[in-house]
Protein backbone atom coordinates (compact mmCIF):
# COMPACT_ATOMS: atom_id res chain seq x y z
CA UNK A 1 0.00 0.00 0.00
CA UNK A 2 1.23 3.25 -0.76
CA UNK A 3 2.29 5.75 1.88
CA UNK A 4 1.22 8.80 0.92
CA UNK A 5 -2.13 9.93 -0.46
CA UNK A 6 -2.56 13.86 -2.33
CA UNK A 7 -0.27 16.33 -0.73
CA UNK A 8 1.77 14.99 1.68
CA UNK A 9 2.14 18.09 3.38
CA UNK A 10 -1.35 17.50 4.63
CA UNK A 11 -1.34 13.60 5.08
CA UNK A 12 2.15 12.92 6.04
CA UNK A 13 3.35 9.54 5.44
CA UNK A 14 0.27 6.13 6.72
CA UNK A 15 -0.44 2.90 5.12
CA UNK A 16 2.47 0.55 4.76
CA UNK A 17 1.50 -1.73 7.78
CA UNK A 18 2.67 -4.44 6.45
CA UNK A 19 5.82 -3.42 7.29
CA UNK A 20 5.37 -3.34 10.65
CA UNK A 21 7.09 -5.22 12.93
CA UNK A 22 3.99 -5.23 15.16
CA UNK A 23 2.01 -5.92 12.52
CA UNK A 24 3.61 -9.33 11.27
CA UNK A 25 3.76 -10.63 14.90
CA UNK A 26 0.42 -10.08 15.55
CA UNK A 27 -0.91 -11.41 12.24
CA UNK A 28 1.32 -14.19 13.30
CA UNK A 29 -0.09 -14.73 16.47
CA UNK A 30 -3.73 -15.10 14.98
CA UNK A 31 -2.56 -17.69 12.74
CA UNK A 32 -0.85 -19.68 16.09
CA UNK A 33 -3.89 -18.66 18.03
CA UNK A 34 -6.26 -20.10 14.84
CA UNK A 35 -4.33 -23.52 15.16
CA UNK A 36 -4.36 -23.43 18.97
CA UNK A 37 -7.98 -23.15 19.57
CA UNK A 38 -9.34 -25.80 17.66
CA UNK A 39 -7.01 -28.64 19.29
CA UNK A 40 -6.81 -27.11 22.86
CA UNK A 41 -9.91 -25.13 23.52
CA UNK A 42 -13.45 -26.83 23.29
CA UNK A 43 -15.60 -25.99 20.55
CA UNK A 44 -18.53 -23.56 20.65
CA UNK A 45 -16.62 -22.45 24.42
CA UNK A 46 -16.40 -18.75 24.77
CA UNK A 47 -13.11 -18.56 25.33
CA UNK A 48 -12.27 -20.54 22.15
CA UNK A 49 -14.28 -17.75 20.61
CA UNK A 50 -12.48 -14.81 22.81
CA UNK A 51 -9.34 -15.95 22.23
CA UNK A 52 -9.91 -15.97 18.18
CA UNK A 53 -11.57 -12.53 18.28
CA UNK A 54 -8.73 -11.14 20.68
CA UNK A 55 -5.79 -12.46 18.02
CA UNK A 56 -7.87 -10.98 14.77
CA UNK A 57 -8.76 -7.60 16.84
CA UNK A 58 -4.78 -7.60 17.32
CA UNK A 59 -3.75 -7.25 13.68
CA UNK A 60 -6.52 -5.65 12.38
CA UNK A 61 -6.87 -2.76 14.38
CA UNK A 62 -2.57 -2.33 13.95
CA UNK A 63 -3.64 -2.05 10.16
CA UNK A 64 -6.26 -0.03 10.51
CA UNK A 65 -4.59 2.13 12.65
CA UNK A 66 -1.92 2.78 9.93
CA UNK A 67 -4.60 3.49 7.49
CA UNK A 68 -6.65 6.19 9.19
CA UNK A 69 -3.13 8.11 10.18
CA UNK A 70 -3.51 10.24 7.37
CA UNK A 71 -6.12 12.02 8.53
CA UNK A 72 -6.30 11.62 12.53
CA UNK A 73 -3.07 10.55 14.55
CA UNK A 74 -5.63 10.40 17.55
CA UNK A 75 -7.51 7.75 15.82
CA UNK A 76 -4.30 6.17 14.86
CA UNK A 77 -2.86 6.14 18.56
CA UNK A 78 -6.77 5.08 19.37
CA UNK A 79 -6.81 1.78 17.42
CA UNK A 80 -2.79 0.82 18.30
CA UNK A 81 -4.23 1.19 21.89
CA UNK A 82 -7.28 -0.86 21.29
CA UNK A 83 -4.87 -3.85 19.54
CA UNK A 84 -2.49 -3.52 22.59
CA UNK A 85 -5.65 -4.29 25.12
CA UNK A 86 -7.15 -7.12 22.52
CA UNK A 87 -3.37 -8.72 22.79
CA UNK A 88 -3.41 -8.15 26.76
CA UNK A 89 -6.50 -10.19 26.95
CA UNK A 90 -5.30 -12.74 24.86
CA UNK A 91 -2.11 -13.07 26.96
CA UNK A 92 -4.00 -13.66 30.04
CA UNK A 93 -5.70 -16.40 27.84
CA UNK A 94 -3.11 -18.36 27.24
CA UNK A 95 -1.45 -17.62 30.80
CA UNK A 96 -4.63 -18.92 32.12
CA UNK A 97 -4.38 -22.31 29.83
CA UNK A 98 -1.53 -23.25 31.54
CA UNK A 99 -2.10 -22.11 34.55
CA UNK A 100 -5.47 -24.36 34.61
CA UNK A 101 -3.85 -27.35 33.13
CA UNK A 102 -1.06 -27.00 35.87
CA UNK A 103 1.47 -26.55 32.94
CA UNK A 104 4.82 -24.75 33.13
CA UNK A 105 5.14 -21.34 32.05
CA UNK A 106 8.62 -20.53 30.80
CA UNK A 107 10.62 -18.22 32.92
CA UNK A 108 12.33 -15.09 30.86
CA UNK A 109 15.42 -16.91 31.75
CA UNK A 110 14.47 -20.65 29.54
CA UNK A 111 16.84 -21.31 26.95
CA UNK A 112 14.06 -22.81 24.57
CA UNK A 113 11.95 -19.34 25.64
CA UNK A 114 14.77 -17.25 24.12
CA UNK A 115 15.44 -19.28 20.74
CA UNK A 116 12.37 -19.56 20.14
CA UNK A 117 12.31 -15.03 19.53
CA UNK A 118 15.80 -15.52 18.64
CA UNK A 119 14.01 -17.64 15.70
CA UNK A 120 12.22 -14.67 14.44
CA UNK A 121 9.81 -16.96 12.74
CA UNK A 122 7.78 -15.58 9.73
CA UNK A 123 5.02 -18.22 9.21
CA UNK A 124 3.04 -20.82 11.74
CA UNK A 125 4.20 -23.75 9.83
CA UNK A 126 7.84 -22.99 10.85
CA UNK A 127 6.60 -22.00 14.01
CA UNK A 128 4.75 -25.75 14.20
CA UNK A 129 7.87 -27.67 13.02
CA UNK A 130 9.98 -25.83 15.62
CA UNK A 131 7.51 -26.61 18.25
CA UNK A 132 7.47 -30.29 17.32
CA UNK A 133 11.45 -30.02 17.23
CA UNK A 134 11.68 -28.75 21.12
CA UNK A 135 9.16 -32.06 21.74
CA UNK A 136 11.79 -34.55 20.45
CA UNK A 137 14.63 -32.76 21.55
CA UNK A 138 13.04 -32.32 25.24
CA UNK A 139 10.33 -34.88 25.81
CA UNK A 140 9.55 -33.47 29.15
CA UNK A 141 7.90 -30.61 27.59
CA UNK A 142 4.36 -31.98 26.51
CA UNK A 143 3.01 -30.32 23.00
CA UNK A 144 0.54 -28.79 25.17
CA UNK A 145 3.24 -26.61 27.26
CA UNK A 146 4.70 -25.63 24.01
CA UNK A 147 1.98 -24.96 21.95
CA UNK A 148 0.22 -22.30 24.98
CA UNK A 149 3.87 -21.06 25.75
CA UNK A 150 4.11 -20.41 22.06
CA UNK A 151 1.38 -18.00 21.85
CA UNK A 152 2.43 -16.62 25.76
CA UNK A 153 5.44 -15.19 24.42
CA UNK A 154 4.10 -14.13 21.16
CA UNK A 155 1.62 -12.03 23.18
CA UNK A 156 4.28 -10.63 24.87
CA UNK A 157 6.38 -9.54 22.45
CA UNK A 158 3.37 -7.96 20.50
CA UNK A 159 2.68 -6.03 23.14
CA UNK A 160 5.80 -4.49 24.16
CA UNK A 161 6.47 -3.91 19.82
CA UNK A 162 3.00 -1.60 20.58
CA UNK A 163 3.96 -0.16 23.48
CA UNK A 164 7.33 1.75 22.03
CA UNK A 165 4.93 2.06 18.80
CA UNK A 166 3.01 4.70 20.87
CA UNK A 167 5.20 6.10 22.20
CA UNK A 168 6.52 7.05 18.85
CA UNK A 169 3.29 7.89 18.10
CA UNK A 170 2.56 10.40 20.17
CA UNK A 171 5.88 11.93 19.56
CA UNK A 172 5.02 12.38 16.34
CA UNK A 173 1.93 14.30 17.29
CA UNK A 174 3.78 16.51 19.96
CA UNK A 175 5.93 17.36 16.56
CA UNK A 176 3.65 17.44 13.43
CA UNK A 177 0.92 17.90 14.64
CA UNK A 178 -2.66 16.04 13.58
CA UNK A 179 -4.30 16.33 9.91
CA UNK A 180 -5.70 19.77 10.85
CA UNK A 181 -3.01 21.64 11.92
CA UNK A 182 -1.07 20.29 9.11
CA UNK A 183 -4.22 22.16 6.76
CA UNK A 184 -4.22 24.87 8.70
CA UNK A 185 -0.64 25.38 8.41
CA UNK A 186 -0.70 24.41 4.41
CA UNK A 187 -3.32 27.46 3.93
CA UNK A 188 -1.60 29.63 5.46
CA UNK A 189 1.87 29.13 3.40
CA UNK A 190 -0.24 29.29 0.22
CA UNK A 191 -2.21 32.78 1.17
CA UNK A 192 1.00 34.05 2.47
CA UNK A 193 2.82 32.84 -0.95
CA UNK A 194 0.38 35.02 -3.03
CA UNK A 195 1.58 37.83 -4.60
CA UNK A 196 -0.68 41.03 -3.12
CA UNK A 197 -3.57 42.21 -5.00
CA UNK A 198 -2.45 45.76 -7.19
CA UNK A 199 -4.22 48.37 -5.68
CA UNK A 200 -7.33 50.27 -7.59
CA UNK A 201 -6.40 53.08 -9.87
CA UNK A 202 -6.82 56.35 -7.92
CA UNK A 203 -9.58 59.23 -9.55
CA UNK A 204 -7.55 62.18 -10.99
CA UNK A 205 -7.81 65.23 -8.71
CA UNK A 206 -10.28 67.86 -10.03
Amino acid sequence: MSDNTGDSKIFGKHGGFEKLLSYQVAELLYDITMRFTPRYIPNHSRTRDQMEQAARSGSRNISEGSIFSATSKKLEMNLTNVARASLIELKKDYAAFLRQNRLPTWALQDPIRQELIDKRFKAVDEVARWGADVHRRTPERSYAEIAGNIGLVYCMVAIGLLDRQLVRQARDFEKNGGFSERLYKTRKQSRDSEPPKPEPPQEPAA
